[in-house]
């Protein structure tokens, strides 16, 4: 795992960015798929994965290396997407979230540039976005460079030195699928400029940001467009989110599930996966765009939870901030009991999700992580199901699509299995014995689109185990 601080040469502390495993390749060895997957290796991914991942990074490489500028020196990550096990909405109210990585995601390749231009190429898509090192920038709302956008302002707002920045990069990730690619392309963005710029020596950042858990934290502020600590926000990408996806990317241990609590980042754990398990995902076809309706039924979740809060606050005269303080500080019954005692006309609503809250945070996720402690598999899957219950009757964000997959994956003898990610749309997953993984994958994929054979084109399915957090190449 990456040590929680870097040093400089003097032995003073400096902002924390990954740390490359062994010596910084050259850009030939970059190109190097054997090198680059004994890397991977290195860093907790299967062999198979670590081959596909290696060879992605090789094609970014090589778009780099024919570059105008061959001189300065490169930097790589790999930034994976991440499974939501269990915590649905829990991370911006205060709640805690049981997370891993998958071994899919985006490989990024950077060489700093002489002038403020960052140019970022999508090697797959064939799509280009030239900016300027801006804290003026405009945003593009619905198009994927909206989120290197977003990067790039406030790396201009809140570090304004420095030049810019090639990247290309290349994502495996099915897109708006509840896997975290949004947030995947956010880190990747900011560390490959990081990277080019070494911005772990600028003082503003490295006053500021110590741990991967604090990166999370001012990545979720950036995507948001919040303040963090001294560093002042601006625009972000509309979302009233938190940083569970942040944290699960920089801090995930490889087969294995973290636990985390949030507002602010708090580790509370890790629980070791069983050897001979694998996680199959279903991505439903249908695109969890964090844009247009979905975005106001994704805040509309955030809201409630937020306006809960406020309804207590007013009845006791407390301070707690969010839900999650409420709950630590053994406020539930009496929160519950104020929304019920509620006149307004979302009285209702913001009691289920309460209710949905304070057992998701409060009672399956650590009774979820004590079941794996004792590797009892049958308790840590009604748990889930339980969670997932919640999501179609108290958050209401569950599709036709998501409850029909989860329905079907349990019948196929799944361990445990649940829609995850912000909802109205994205991915189902299943842990399932590795050894039938392929065998489970495909029927559950031909019985799926046996149902919904207009999503036959747009739904995929793959199997992964619990990937490392962020890679750092070179």
């Amino acid at each position: 795992m990456p040590e929680p601080v870097t040093r400089k040469a003097d032995g003073a502390p400096g902002g924390w960015l990954p740390r490359a495993i062994g010596p910084p390749a050259s850009q030939s060895e970059l190109q190097d798929i054997h090198v680059t997957k004994s890397r991977l290796e290195q860093n907790g991914l299967t062999a198979d994965a670590s081959e596909r991942i290696a060879a992605t990074v090789a094609r970014c490489a090589s778009i780099i290396a024919r570059g105008s500028n061959r001189d300065g020196h490169v930097v790589s990550f790999f930034c994976p997407g991440r499974i939501e096990v269990l915590g649905k909405h829990t991370d911006y109210a205060g709640g805690r979230s049981l997370i891993c990585t998958v071994d899919r995601g985006f490989a990024l390749v950077a060489r700093p540039r002489m002038d403020r231009r960052i140019v970022v190429r999508d090697a797959l898509l064939h799509q280009q976005c030239d900016l300027i090192l801006d804290p003026e920038l405009p945003a593009s709302p619905g198009h994927w460079s909206d989120y290197v956008r977003t990067v790039v302002r406030r790396i201009a707002q809140n570090f304004d030195h420095g030049t810019g920045a090639d990247i290309v990069l290349e994502s495996d990730l099915p897109p708006a699928a509840g896997l975290s690619s949004s947030s995947a392309l956010v880190i990747g963005t900011f560390l490959a400029i990081a990277g080019c710029r070494g911005l772990d020596d600028d003082p503003d950042y490295a006053s500021t940001i110590d741990g991967p858990e604090t990166l999370a934290g001012y990545l979720a502020a950036v995507e948001n467009g919040l303040d963090f600590e001294t560093l002042g926000g601006g625009r972000g990408v509309g979302t009233m989110g938190g940083s569970q996806d942040h944290t699960a990317l920089l801090c995930a241990q490889p087969g294995a599930l973290v636990r985390y609590s949030f507002a602010p980042v708090r580790a509370e754990g890790a629980v070791p996966l069983p050897g001979d398990v694998a996680f199959v995902i279903a991505s439903s076809g249908v695109r969890a765009e964090k844009s247009a309706a979905a975005l106001l039924r994704y805040n509309r979740l955030a809201e409630l939870a937020r306006d809960a809060a406020a309804v207590w606050r007013n009845v006791t005269g407390r301070s707690e901030p969010h839900l999650g303080a409420i709950l630590e500080t053994g406020g539930g019954d009496s929160l519950l009991n104020a929304l019920r005692t509620s006149d307004h006309p979302d009285a209702s609503d913001r009691l289920a999700r309460a209710e949905q809250f304070l057992e998701e945070a409060g009672t399956i996720i650590p009774s979820a992580f004590d079941a794996l402690v004792r590797n009892d598999l049958v308790s840590f899957g009604e748990l889930v199901a339980r969670s997932h219950h919640l999501a179609e009757s108290k958050l209401r964000n569950q599709i036709p699509e998501t409850i029909t997959l989860a329905q079907l994956a349990r019948v196929a003898g799944a361990f445990a299995v649940s829609a995850f990610g912000a909802g109205f749309g994205g991915s189902v997953w299943a842990l399932v014995p590795e050894a039938i993984a392929r065998s489970f994958s495909d029927d559950w994929q031909r019985a799926y689109t046996e149902r919904f054979p207009q999503h036959r084109e747009g739904a995929s399915f793959f199997i992964t185990k619990a990937g490392p957090a962020t890679i750092r190449l070179t």
